[in-house]
This record gives C-alpha cells, sequence and structure tokens, in this order.
C-alpha cells in the first residue's frame, strides 16, 4: 500500500510567491539600471576631465613632435604628465602609441577599440598586458591635423569603485525587499482576515449558534455573504417546510386516525358498510399524504391554483366528525351558496375545513354552523361558528402562531391554526378571530379571487 502525501493548495503562497516574483524582478531591474546608469555617469565623469586635459595632451604630443609648435598655450600647459595614448587614423589603424603604452606593449589598441566602437559607452578593453582598461576617445584636430586619440586608463580603481556601488545597490536593494515581505505578509493576513471571520461565522453556523453571516464584510465579499445568507435562508426555510408538513401531515391523519377507531366501534355499521368508510378515510389519508410532500417540495406558492367546490369536502368531513364525536350529538348546519367555489387547491381545502371544523366539533357544546359566500367585496368568505366558550381576545393573534394553543386542558399540538393561518396568507387572505352569534367563537376567512 503506497501512500502519496500531497501538499494542500494554499492561497496565501500563491500570492506569497507571486508577488515577491514581481517585486524582486522589478527591485533587480532598476538595480540593473542604476548601475549602469553610474557607470555611464562615471565615464561620462572621465571624459570631460580628459577633454579639460586636451592642453596636456598635446603637450605630450608636441614633446613627441607630433603637431608643430605653433601655438603659445603648449609651452603654459607643457606639464610633466604621462597618458596612456594611442594615436589612430580615419580608418583606425595604430599610427602612434606613447611611451607608457609602448612600456606596457600596447601595440593593438586601435584594431580593438574599432570593433567596439559603435558600442555604448563605456569603452572597456582588455589589452596586451592583460589589464582592464576604460578607453575614451578624443577626436581633435590640432594644426589642421585630426587625431582620433585613444586615451586608456586603468580600470582597477574605478571598478573597485564600482564594485562597492554595486554592493551597496544591492544591499540597499536587499533590506527592500526585506520590508517589502514584512509589509505583504501583513496585507496578506489583513486581506486574509476577512475569510478567515467567515469560516468562524461558518462554523457558528454549523453548530446551530448562529443562523446568518453577519454584515460588514468588504465590497469585494459581499457577493459572496449575500450569496450564503440566500443560501442558508433557502435551506432553512426548506427544512422548517419539511418540519412543518411532517407535523401538519401528523396532525390531519390524527383525525382520520380517529375517524376509523370510530368506524371500527360503530356497531350499526355491517361489514361492508364499515369497510366503505375505512376505505374512504384510507382514501383521504392518500390525498393529504400526497399533498404535504408536494408542499413540503415546493412550498404553498407553488401548488396549482385552482376552483374546488365546497360541498364535496364539507359533507365527507362533517360525515367523519359526526362518527368521532357521536357522543357528543353535535347539531352541523352549513350555508353553502350552490355556485360558490374556494380559489384555491383540494389539499387546502381540507386543510382549513378540516381543521376548523374538527376544532369547532370539539370545543361546541352542541352546535357548529358553517357558511360561505362571496361578500361585497368580491371576496370568498368562509365562517366557521360553534356554541363553545370563545376565545379570548388577547389570545387571538397568538393562537394561530405554531405551538400556541388556547385550550390547555384538551389534547392537541396548537399546530391546527396555524396551518390554517399560513394557507389562507399564502393565497393573500386574511383570518381573524370573532364573536359568534352562537356565543361561542367565530373564525372568518377572506380570500380574494
Amino acid at each position: 500500500m503506497q501512500l502519496s502525501l500531497k501538499p494542500k493548495k494554499r492561497l496565501l503562497t500563491r500570492m506569497f510567491l507571486t508577488s515577491l516574483s514581481i517585486i524582486a524582478l522589478v527591485g533587480f531591474g532598476l538595480a540593473w539600471m542604476i548601475n549602469i546608469l553610474h557607470a555611464q555617469n562615471s565615464y561620462n565623469e572621465e571624459t570631460a576631465q580628459l577633454i579639460a586635459e586636451i592642453p596636456q595632451v598635446a603637450a605630450e604630443l608636441r614633446e613627441h613632435d607630433l603637431i608643430p609648435d605653433t601655438s603659445a598655450w603648449l609651452e603654459e600647459n607643457n606639464k610633466q604628465e604621462r597618458y596612456v595614448i594611442a594615436s589612430c587614423d580615419k580608418s583606425f589603424q595604430q599610427v602612434w602609441t606613447s611611451s607608457l603604452a609602448v612600456d606596457r606593449g600596447l601595440f593593438d589598441t586601435c584594431e580593438k577599440f574599432n570593433e567596439i566602437r559603435n558600442d555604448s559607452p563605456p569603452y572597456y578593453l582588455t589589452l596586451a598586458d592583460n589589464r582592464g582598461y576604460f578607453v575614451y576617445l578624443l577626436a581633435v584636430e590640432i594644426a589642421g591635423v585630426h587625431y582620433n586619440l585613444l586615451v586608456m586608463k586603468d580600470a582597477a580603481k574605478l571598478e573597485l569603485e564600482y564594485s562597492k556601488f554595486s554592493k551597496r545597490t544591492y544591499v540597499r536593494l536587499a533590506l527592500v525587499l526585506s520590508l517589502a515581505l514584512v509589509l505583504l505578509v501583513s496585507a496578506a493576513y489583513w486581506g486574509m482576515r476577512p475569510l478567515v471571520r467567515m469560516q468562524t461565522e461558518l462554523q457558528s453556523i454549523n453548530q446551530g449558534n448562529a443562523k446568518a453571516l453577519s454584515e460588514g464584510y468588504p465590497v469585494e465579499l459581499e457577493g459572496v455573504t449575500q450569496a450564503l445568507n440566500q443560501l442558508l435562508q433557502q435551506s432553512t426555510a426548506q427544512q422548517e417546510r419539511y418540519q412543518n408538513a411532517m407535523n401538519d401531515l401528523a396532525h390531519s391523519l390524527k383525525t382520520r386516525l380517529a375517524a376509523v377507531h370510530a368506524i371500527t366501534d360503530d356497531a350499526s355499521l355491517d361489514k361492508q358498510a364499515g369497510n366503505e368508510k375505512i376505505m374512504e378515510q384510507v382514501s383521504q389519508m392518500d390525498q393529504l399524504v400526497k399533498y404535504q410532500l408536494k408542499r413540503a417540495m415546493l412550498g404553498r406558492q407553488g401548488l396549482k391554483q385552482e376552483l374546488t367546490p365546497l360541498a364535496q369536502v364539507v359533507e365527507p368531513l362533517a360525515q367523519m366528525l359526526f362518527k368521532i364525536y357521536r357522543d357528543k350529538q353535535v347539531e352541523f348546519s352549513s350555508k353553502l351558496t350552490a355556485d360558490v367555489s374556494f380559489p384555491g387547491n383540494k389539499g387546502d381545502l381540507m386543510e382549513l375545513c378540516g381543521n376548523l371544523m374538527e376544532n369547532a366539533f370539539r370545543l361546541c357544546i352542541g352546535r357548529v354552523h358553517l357558511a360561505a359566500d362571496i361578500n361585497a367585496n368580491g371576496e370568498f368568505e368562509l365562517l366557521v361558528e360553534d356554541d363553545g366558550q370563545g376565545v379570548e381576545e388577547s389570545l387571538r393573534q397568538k393562537i394561530i402562531q405554531r405551538g400556541v394553543r388556547a385550550d390547555t386542558q384538551s389534547p392537541g399540538q396548537g399546530i391546527g391554526l396555524a396551518v390554517c393561518h399560513e394557507i389562507v396568507t399564502s393565497y393573500g387572505g386574511s383570518l381573524t378571530i370573532e364573536d359568534s352569534p352562537l356565543e361561542g367563537a367565530c373564525f372568518r376567512i377572506k380570500i380574494p379571487f
């Protein structure tokens, strides 16, 4: 079994390497240019100095009878200085060599200089004595005679000074690069702090200590944080939908199971009639399961809008509730206009009527009334009333929340009214709780077409 240790990719490493490469390239390029400029500047200074010393050069030429003694300035500037000089003709053939150059055996200076004279200064040559020289070209015309004079200076001193200058330049460059590295590391970790903060907050969300990423991120990360928050909201909403759908399904099936128990305990029904009633309840359970699963996947807004006649839902529900609460002998009445229909899904109508009617049958004393019509504003209006104790005004807004119940004495989970409120709200309607003429509670639903 072979183990391959593959290093992890690190964003900071990429940033460091790329940034340092760029800084080093620019830094060494600048240092190289500075050294070249320094060498050219030194060469130009030496050339200017030689131009100022032309009278001494001319005096040395006169000493060797190379130029006629026609000007008094030669006598005034005839200092005893020895130069390493070579004189070249127009084609750069060496025609004369100074005594110091002769002593050093420099007889091929003009030919070697001719090979590099088209290059940019400074001109540097290694001559026959194996020494390095900086060569300076002086094109002069004295007493009508044109001279191409090559004046050579030992490069040792200049090379030493150039070496010191280069060393100082690269030391300073190293200091600058070190400071740049420190600033780069600081900038990188400072720039990465929002990502570290995001990681910490995501871990907190994963542990259930937070629900969303906080604000205050840099502009470059705002789009990422907003997208993550939207994704978290969608995930939370979907999870909540699944949880609510399961709770709603359990709540709805509870009533149908109670009806099945009531049917099995009803001695007045023969076996065939009892089986038909049970299969009717099973069919409703199947519809509820499909409806709740679809709602969990799509949400209420994803359910198809349609018109559902009330009678085909209300009558079977009433018959089921009569069997469940047969001991109470409930008097149920309904007022349904023949052409009125619920402006929505049949599953939603079954949830609304099932929850409201089940509450009314369970909490009433003996009377339940249901009515549906189109009101003066063109809205679908559904009323479910009972003659029970009613709902206190202080609790009317609370009991439509999940888990809140007005009657804590009877069994229940506080889900039914919350489901009704969610359904009505999804259709843009309203659910209100009022006092009923029957002296109990009146649940009024209004949904616009």
